[in-house]
């Protein structure tokens, strides 16, 4: 059985960025493969089958024609299908799940997914934590993403990992940037602990 990881967050804040830095990861030790949702089209699927060295029929794209969070929370009969199509055929140890872009309620339904990472990016404001939501507050682990952008959008980098600490409670935060290699790093080995 694979193991099956959902990632949610807004549009922009770097789902489909993450997914193909952790594959390139992961791909040389673990078979991984990926189910994108997006409302009227396949972008982010057709993106990673270019941008990624796996075999392009690992990665699925579904429609799902409404709301990006109904598909993976209330009705999931379609991603499912996608990750039961991608187990038979291929076997994978890792299916990555990327919610087409929603806002701060977004969860996962723990029929589809394992465990799920919700990823915010600081371009959307300091204050994001503090609007607090269901993915932000209860996800298995929330990436606060694109860290090296604080400076230029004027967010206090510190006041942002204490109102994280304060409303995520015990529950795990990484701060990342493409820029930091480690910062990545530190979210494959979240992965390698859950596998």
């Amino acid at each position: 059985m694979s193991v099956k990881i959902g990632i949610a967050g807004p549009v922009g804040s770097g789902k489909t960025s993450m997914i193909e830095s952790l594959t390139n990861l992961l791909k040389d030790e673990y078979k991984v493969a990926i189910v994108t949702n997006d409302i009227y089209t396949t972008e982010d699927a057709n993106y990673l089958k270019k941008s990624l060295s796996i075999d392009s029929d690992m990665v699925i794209g579904v429609e799902t024609g409404g709301c990006p969070h109904t598909a993976i929370r209330d009705d999931i009969s379609i991603n499912l299908k996608a990750c039961e199509d991608l187990e038979s055929s291929f076997q994978p140890d890792i299916i990555f799940v990327e919610s087409g872009g929603d806002n701060l309620s977004a969860t996962f339904s723990y029929e589809l997914v394992d465990y799920y990472c919700y990823i915010i990016d600081v371009a959307q404001g300091g204050d994001i934590p503090r609007k607090k939501g269901a993915g932000l507050l209860f996800s298995d682990l929330l990436i606060v993403n694109k860290t090296d952008l604080a400076p230029y959008v004027e967010v206090n980098l510190e006041e942002m990992k204490s109102d994280v600490k304060e409303n995520r409670k015990n529950k795990p935060a990484l701060f990342v940037s493409k820029k930091d290699k480690q910062s990545i790093l530190n979210v494959k080995e979240w992965i390698l602990a859950l596998l």
